[in-house]
């Protein structure tokens, strides 16, 4: 005890070696996937030098931890159940660094029926019979626009009759 009252800090234990590049970079793969460039740059926040970021991200490539196609489609995929459209998803997907053909093999390779996506969202947003309702089906028509779906899915999502 000291003299005020107080009691004495207890010791700290050793703290751990500071983590390596490579086991920086795991760590954040092991929560999710990531693509080389985010990988990147999210050691380089932490203060990696960017020689010792790209070496570490080639080498968790090679060794499989890291495979951007696997990026794409796992990020493909849970876009569009989260109610967005290919035109947000495809966007989104440039911005993580990967070139056009590996963006049109994941969308290419994804299961995803859009059109009915897009009536599930219109229909959780804006209720069953929106279609009836000028007022609610130009909101439905917006939001399915702000969320990344092709106009000609958005009028057959939002249209009374169903002849398409």
């Amino acid at each position: 005890m000291f003299e005020d009252g107080s009691a004495a800090a207890t010791p700290r234990r050793s703290r751990r070696p500071p983590q390596t590049p490579v086991q920086r970079a795991l760590g954040l793969l092991v929560r999710r996937e990531h693509s080389r460039r985010e990988l990147g740059r999210k050691l380089a926040a932490r203060g990696v030098e960017p020689a010792e970021a790209e070496a570490a991200v080639q080498r968790l490539a090679e060794a499989g931890w890291q495979d951007d196609a696997r990026f794409a489609e796992s990020l493909v995929r849970q876009r569009a159940m989260g109610g967005y459209g290919p035109y947000h998803i495809r966007a989104e997907l440039g911005t993580h660094g990967l070139d056009t053909a590996m963006v049109e093999a994941a969308m290419e390779g994804c299961e995803v029926d859009w059109l009915e996506n897009a009536r599930e969202l219109a229909r959780r947003r804006h209720g069953e019979g929106f279609e009836l309702d000028p007022v609610r089906r130009r909101k439905a028509a917006d939001l399915l626009a702000r969320r990344g779906f092709p106009g000609e899915l958005i009028r057959r999502v939002t249209r009374l009759d169903d002849e398409w």
